[in-house]
């Protein structure tokens, strides 16, 4: 069967930089989804995506679907017959819709009964006959909030569609969509080359656009620019200041990269970098440059669209752009720092954090308040933690915050230096926001993790006390990200904190305002759920944390020394063995409604088996109440460890529901004290062992 590259490409207007990639992704997903679906095979799909093209490439794809055979069942054959043998009118029916007549169809037979069979020969469709429908499939469900009409047209999509193209190796396949009919003519780059270009081959596409100085493949354009970004830093010595998501961006506002250098004046380096750096990266798409101490220069990339022949007319029409960006920046700071953060507290009555919660100014007393407790309970001081607390939220209604929302926090820790406010209350107002997103840095200082931790729970107990949890992906206030802050802050410091006492002085602050009596109990449930996500990006194995688990432990960094210890214990050669009578063990405890405080009776023990499994856990029960003091857990699991070989020993020789009540009550009573020892760190009959 012959098989060839297929190509479609929608030429547009300039698509939205941030939803570029995700467009493409989606739309080669929903092209691969279709082919599937359709039974046409193929080797492999890739996107291109560029600001004025969405395209797919689909590598060695069939012609054609493969030809089968389909079977049509028919009425049972006591049904499709009267008496005398003649069709039923149930039987001439099926066996008109199916182009056939009732003598000629098959029997179907099977050890419930007879029925009339049609086997109907189903020629495969061309991609030819195909592709159309493929491609609407997958059009319609690219991610497009919202839809756009162009000129006197009815056609809609994110941007006006210019140009429509359907190849398949060198057969131009007719489609239409957005009210155009596909033809094999590409828009090009729009100031380079001619403009427009036709190919006659679907692996022409790439390499005629490359020509017309566009760059169709987004990862490579995207590396290209990184390449280049880091190869005119490294050449001056510096480093340059970009994130993934950054990259991303400027990739998807140029088709052909051209890296070029600017400067702005150094009297605007007395302002704090971060918001230099913001309204560089933010609003301008910008590469800030860093020297070795991470100072900001006063040099700038940036990436343009086009190979100017006055290269220094496009440096200097940027730096005209970012000059009065920056003179804002350094306008507001220098207003802001005339007025203390102290002198902004009556401010904070003005905003609202949440109707029935209160404003700003009610939240920041409270995070004062639980900083204040948490500091006693690191035994750091609860003076600063307090007022750190207290000044927390003062930086939201500075110029610099309310014009660059993302520089809160940092703006707070240069104003209340500025200030004179003690160094560690400073960091404080900075370090609260910590964790931001997945993998950043957390708060280390004590008072830093005092205050971090008291305005993420204030935030959760006050909106789970509101009953406005989380629903489905829907999370306005964050509280997932809150909770994993919570718990990350707690594990990473190494900090003995228990969730049910933080809880509880979050609680104890917002208690007249709540309606939910539940939402201690939610919240400290919810913090809980958020391990799953975090260990499974670590890599841990779902039945390790489900193990863990069901033991509910609320102290964080007690719960990851268990998953740690719980996930070396699942290679160790008795796991297997144990976790598996560890279930054997709970079922017959469960089944037969054992009691959690009946113990074994020494002088009730008969068997050779049963006594050397109790002698072999009172050997070690002593050593496994001081790790688990401790909190040694793998120790400990190595020492439950021993017992698999009486415990084989039991299962394998000792009846446990003797005839004898009382002896069958003190094998009961022996199996539930070695429950509670194997349930000592986890619950390990969930744990799922495969032999090596």
């Amino acid at each position: 069967m012959r098989t060839e590259t297929l190509l479609v490409e929608i030429g547009t207007e300039e698509l939205p930089p941030k939803a570029l990639k995700s467009l493409a992704q989606a739309f080669a997903s929903g092209i691969e989804i279709a082919l599937q679906a359709a039974e046409l095979s193929f080797d492999s799909v890739r996107y291109f995506a560029a600001p004025r093209r969405l395209a797919v490439e689909v590598k060695g794809l069939a012609e054609t679907q493969a030809d089968k055979v389909i079977e049509k069942r028919g009425p049972a054959v006591n049904v499709a017959f009267d008496e005398q043998g003649n069709p039923s009118r149930a039987a001439e029916g099926w066996a008109r819709s199916n182009g056939i007549t009732v003598e000629q169809a098959e029997r179907l037979v099977t050890d419930k009964g007879e029925w009339l069979l049609h086997k109907a020969e189903v020629k495969g469709q061309s991609i030819h006959d195909l592709l159309q429908d493929l491609v609407e499939k997958a059009v319609s469900k690219l991610p497009i909030p919202k839809v756009m009409r162009w000129g006197d047209s009815n056609a809609q999509f994110i941007r006006p569609v210019h140009t429509l193209c359907a190849f398949y190796g060198s057969d131009s396949v007719v489609i239409r969509l957005f009210d155009k009919q596909s033809k094999n003519v590409l828009q090009g780059h729009r100031f380079h080359g001619s403009g427009r270009v036709e190919i006659n081959h679907a692996e022409e596409y790439a390499a005629a656009l490359e020509k017309e100085y566009v760059l169709a493949d987004f990862a490579q354009r995207r590396e290209k620019i990184k390449q280049e970004l880091d190869r005119v830093a490294g050449s001056l010595s510096l480093s340059a200041d970009y994130s993934d998501d950054l990259l991303d961006e400027i990739a998807s506002l140029v088709e052909w990269p051209v890296i070029m250098q600017a400067s702005f004046d150094e009297s605007f380096l007395a302002v704090p970098k971060e918001a230099l750096i913001y309204t560089m990266k933010d609003d301008q798409k910008y590469v800030p440059l860093l020297d070795d101490n991470g100072a900001l220069a006063p040099i700038f990339l940036f990436v343009a669209n086009i190979e100017s022949n006055e290269p220094r007319q496009v440096i200097e029409g940027n730096e005209r752009v970012i000059r009065p960006r920056l003179a804002d920046a350094q306008f507001f700071f220098e207003t802001d720092k005339k007025s203390s953060l102290e002198s902004r507290l009556d401010s904070l009555t003005t905003v609202v954090f949440q109707k029935q919660l209160g404003t700003l100014a009610d939240k920041s007393q409270r995070i004062a308040k639980v900083a204040e407790k948490i500091a006693g309970l690191l035994n750091a001081s609860t003076a600063h933690a307090a007022r750190a607390g207290l000044l927390s939220k003062t930086d939201l209604m500075t110029n610099m915050v309310m014009e660059f929302p993302d520089v809160q926090g940092v703006m707070g820790m240069h104003y209340a230096n500025h200030d004179g406010e003690n160094p560690a209350v400073a960091n404080a107002l900075f370090e609260q926001y910590l964790p931001r997103f997945a993998g950043d840095k957390i708060a280390t200082d004590p008072i830093s993790i005092s205050v971090a931790l008291a305005d993420k729970l204030d935030t959760l107990v006050g909106i789970f006390g509101i009953g406005q949890l989380p629903k489905g992906d829907k999370d306005p206030f964050a509280l997932r990200r809150a909770a994993i802050g919570v718990l990350r802050t707690i594990i990473d410091n190494g900090l003995s904190l228990d969730l049910v006492e933080l809880v509880g002085l979050a609680y104890a602050e917002l208690a007249d305002k709540l309606t939910n009596s539940e939402c201690q109990e939610q919240v400290i449930d919810f913090s809980l759920g958020r391990f799953a996500a975090m260990y499974q990006d670590r890599g841990i194995s779902p039945d390790v944390i489900q193990a863990v688990s069901s033991k509910r432990p609320t102290q964080p960094t007690d719960y990851d020394a268990r998953i740690q210890a719980v996930s070396q214990f699942k290679s160790n050669a008795a796991a297997e063995s144990l976790a598996a009578a560890h279930k054997r063990i709970a079922n017959i405890l469960n089944k037969n409604k054992v009691d959690v405080s009946l113990c074994c009776d020494t002088e009730l023990l008969t068997q050779v088996e049963e006594k050397s499994l109790h002698s072999a856990m009172q050997s070690i029960d002593s050593k496994v109440s001081e790790l688990h003091k401790q909190r040694a857990y793998a120790d400990l699991l190595a020492v439950i460890a021993s017992l698999r070989e009486p415990v084989d020993a039991f299962f394998d020789n000792v009846m446990v529901m003797a005839e004898d009540e009382a002896i069958r009550n003190n094998r009961l009573g022996l199996l539930n004290e070695l429950r509670w020892m194997l349930e000592s760190v986890a619950d390990i009959s969930k744990l799922v062992v495969v032999k090596n």
